[in-house]
């Protein structure tokens, strides 16, 4: 089958969605945010507007759908990404270029990463060159004032101390270090969020993620994810031995994960008050479609001073 669909003008886009029920102040405006957002992109915002007639098949908004309607929910969406975007970087920051730099500097000295007896022995060869090869072009193509000053200082060294070199890894540069460390280590640094080090891995992958997500302005509003992170159902835990049932597949438990992780790394953080002023901003927006179920509150990782 091939595609026919033809390319629509701007002009041409506004009149089939007015044509099609919705409801706007004029045709101009229409067009103006469809010049600043395109078409595709906030469909996914009107797919729940949208009827079908069962005899005709005609495509047609539900009564009453203001454009208001969908352009709050794109814009919903925007400020959460924004919002998970701040608290990834600090969770990326302080677990995987802090804390396991430390940890892995310390056992194996600054340039211990250039060796593959360092990791784990199910660590293919490779995978452990792509990586050192990958690293060595991100130094090379880095205008950081530091990659110069060291390279010129010590020009003997073929390669950066690790807490150099982190700084120019990428976050799936970084996960692919700590999912290749050995287990024993795995586990001293997942015990510091006192989480399993299989249960870290799995939600570091889901954050590598989401990021990416993030950074493709891709939507995290009703969207299930690829990645499920995985739910520690400790008996001895209170943070997740909860009435509260998490559905991995969406974003709420991965906005759960987020918190736990932010809360552990700087207590006083206030990154839990920021969204809810953002939920508290947009009230009509259905949460069902990330996942939150109606008791999201008495889960004790988001009620107010639980650690």
């Amino acid at each position: 089958m091939k595609y026919t669909k033809p390319a629509l003008s701007f002009d041409q886009q506004a009149q089939r969605l007015l044509d099609r029920g919705l409801i706007v102040a004029d045709k101009e405006t229409l067009k103006h945010y469809l010049s600043r957002v395109n078409y595709y992109r906030l469909s996914a915002y009107w797919y729940f507007f949208k009827r079908t007639d069962p005899l005709t098949g005609e495509e047609k908004f539900a009564p009453e759908t203001h454009f208001d309607m969908i352009w709050r929910r794109y814009t919903f969406d925007r400020e959460l990404r924004l919002l998970v975007m701040d608290a990834i970087e600090h969770i990326e920051v302080a677990i995987l270029r802090t804390r396991m730099v430390e940890q892995f500097t310390l056992a194996h000295g600054p340039f211990g990463y250039c060796n593959p007896a360092n990791f784990s022995p199910a660590f293919p060869s490779a995978e452990f060159n792509r990586l050192i090869a990958e690293i060595d072009q991100a130094v090379a193509s880095s205008s950081e004032e530091f990659v110069t000053r060291f390279e010129n200082k010590y020009d003997e060294e073929l390669h950066l101390p690790l807490w150099m070199t982190s700084e120019v890894m990428t976050f799936g540069q970084l996960y692919t270090f700590y999912r290749n460390l050995h287990r024993h280590e795995q586990q001293i640094l997942a015990k510091q969020f006192r989480v399993s080090a299989q249960v870290l891995d799995s939600w570091l992958h889901t954050l590598n993620f989401v990021r990416n997500a993030c950074a493709h302005h891709s939507r995290l509003w009703n969207r299930q994810l690829p990645l499920r992170p995985l739910i520690p159902y400790f008996k001895n835990d209170p943070d997740w031995h909860t009435p509260v049932t998490f559905d991995n597949r969406w974003m709420f438990a991965t906005l759960t994960m987020i918190w736990y992780l932010l809360k552990t790394i700087h207590p006083q953080s206030d990154w839990r008050a920021h969204f809810e002023t953002l939920l508290a901003e947009y009230p009509e927006i259905p949460l069902n479609l990330m996942g939150f179920p109606p008791n999201w509150h008495d889960c004790r990782i988001w009620k107010e001073g639980a650690r």
